[in-house]
């Protein structure tokens, strides 16, 4: 049995403090195996009647504006993170080690986004967090990444946040 390389790493986040905490998870993988991080944000999209009602209101023009520049924040935003993510750990690792290859912001429907881009991008495993921001707070609680797990060809790491239980 050969040992599989692990040099690839796609992080899935949606910003929630559990993704945050998976984050330092594909740090340590990265870490110990020399490997590359690909962060992933996805977008939902606006179903065909939303996107037909709010494109009515408020104009496509407009519309476009939004998108652009909620893509940009969200960008702004995992920067962010970063940035702070290597300062909380700069005392345990100096350097920040891990390497951040790309920050992908996409929209369309996050389990087939996830899934398309590991396949496509031939990573190695993928890390999420097993609870996020679903709209529907106790019925979408950890649906993506059950999903996810149920559906892809990848390996899967699934980070709870410490002291979470399934109930």
């Amino acid at each position: 049995m050969k040992i599989p390389p692990i040099k690839k790493i796609l992080y899935t986040t949606d910003l929630s403090d559990n993704a945050r905490y998976a984050f330092s998870y594909a740090v340590s993988l990265a870490h110990q195996y020399d490997a590359r991080i690909t962060i992933l944000h996805v977008l939902e999209e606006l179903s065909p009647t939303a996107l037909w009602m709010v494109g009515d209101i408020i104009g496509e023009k407009r519309w476009s504006k939004l998108k652009t520049e909620k893509h940009d924040s969200v960008i702004a935003a995992l920067q962010s993170r970063l940035q702070a993510f290597c300062e909380e750990v700069s005392d345990d690792v100096p350097d920040c080690p891990f390497v951040v290859e790309k920050t992908l912001v996409e929209t369309g429907h996050p389990v087939d986004r996830i899934i398309e881009l590991a396949d496509t991008e031939d990573f190695d495993v993928i890390v999420m967090g097993s609870r996020g921001l679903g709209m529907l707070g106790d019925v979408m609680l950890g649906s993506t990444s059950r999903r996810v797990l149920r559906r892809c060809s990848k390996p899967v790491l699934v980070v709870q946040l410490a002291g979470e239980t399934e109930s």
